[in-house]
């Protein structure tokens, strides 16, 4: 039996019982409303702050760094950074639209390309996978002529891409970076640290990385905190690393943290690979003639959501650990918050079973607790 089919139930959403991390900046929102759809308890903890275009004097030099003479080749990253660029130079007067008709323009994705289409400029080329990879490895096999003494336009989306960038410069091309969107700590980072001791403590199920920047400050934060191992240890294990792509992966994934990501980097496609794999973390199990699976602040029962207090939850999850083995009440206790005595669990186990209606937590006389497998 599989957690879709404990969740098949139309009152039970799959996500249910799941408490979710957002760290996007931007359209936060929109995948936070995603995943509630489904059920999740949704926490927003914004990683990364976004430099206002109108602000950037980094993007102006990096502008006019560009019209100081002519462009051979431009690398189109994203959409919204291509778009947002031009719109930029734009409002300050710069000509750079008229300035790039004469170059063959790259695309990185098919919204990069319809930004290059929309501003009235010639898409050359772009990759089937939507890898910067495949777009380096286009460049350098020659497909757009020879690299050395030509001057090429990368324009940047957070992430600075130094194997790209150094790829290109070893190949003799002459390379302007344009940083679009430079993203930067936000200005109250209380969410982010919240988040991290959350996520080092397990009290959260999952958390969702949109981009490499995110990824990295989340990371940057937990050793400033002091919460360096556990934030490793708990994204390696319980808690579940969902990456929109692999370039925002990268960082994660040089930590040593294992990442899931959908087919395609899409948003939508992140939401659906989040419905789809976090249950799996949790087995379902046949307990005294009834299914359950223990989620991260619920269970389902036989097709039936029970929410309870953390002080039942965490007992719960002790005996679903270790399904059928008798578990001390010295070692429950470890599991409660505040701590307390042999009372203290003896309560917890009197709710957790007024709470699931089902005969399932059973008592080991003078040794403790197991479920009834």
């Amino acid at each position: 039996m599989t957690a879709l089919d404990l969740a098949s139930p139309a009152d039970v959403l799959p996500l249910a019982g799941y408490t979710v991390a957002v760290t996007a900046a931007r359209r936060a929102e929109e995948l936070g409303a995603l995943l509630d759809r489904r059920g999740a308890r949704v926490v927003r903890a914004p990683a990364i702050r976004i430099v206002p275009l109108s602000d950037d004097t980094e993007l102006v030099a990096a502008t006019r760094a560009v019209l100081a003479a002519p462009v051979d080749l431009v690398v189109a990253t994203t959409g919204v950074g291509f778009r947002g660029w031009l719109e930029a130079a734009d409002a300050w007067d710069l000509p750079l639209v008229a300035h790039l008709q004469s170059a063959r323009v790259l695309a990185r994705g098919p919204k990069a390309r319809g930004a290059i289409r929309g501003a009235g400029l010639v898409d050359a080329w772009s990759p089937a996978s939507e890898s910067s990879v495949e777009v380096l490895d286009h460049l350098l096999s020659g497909a757009q002529g020879p690299l050395a003494g030509r001057r090429v336009v990368v324009q940047l989306h957070g992430d600075p891409l130094p194997d790209f960038v150094a790829a290109l410069r070893g190949a003799g091309a002459e390379v302007i970076t344009v940083p679009v969107y430079r993203w930067v700590l936000p200005e109250d980072t209380a969410p982010l640290r919240r988040l991290v001791g959350s996520v080092a403590s397990g009290g959260v199920d999952a958390v969702t990385f949109t981009s490499a920047p995110a990824a990295a400050s989340l990371l940057q934060i937990a050793a400033e905190e002091g919460h360096a191992a556990g934030v490793l240890a708990a994204l390696s294990g319980p808690v579940r690393t969902f990456c929109v792509g692999p370039v925002t992966a990268a960082p994660l994934q040089s930590a040593g943290i294992t990442t899931l990501q959908p087919d395609r980097a899409r948003l939508g496609a992140l939401a659906r690979e989040v419905v789809a794999r976090l249950p799996e973390r949790d087995p379902v199990l046949a307990v005294g003639g009834h299914r359950l699976q223990v989620r991260g602040h619920a269970a389902v029962l036989d097709g039936r959501l029970v929410e309870m207090a953390p002080g039942p939850m965490a007992v719960l999850r002790a005996l679903a650990r270790r399904p059928g083995a008798v578990v001390s009440r010295p070692d429950l206790l470890t599991g409660l918050s505040g701590g307390g005595d042999a009372h203290a669990v003896e309560m917890a186990v009197t709710r957790l079973r007024a709470a699931l209606g089902a005969p399932v937590v059973e008592t080991v006389v003078k040794r403790g607790y197991r479920l009834a497998v």
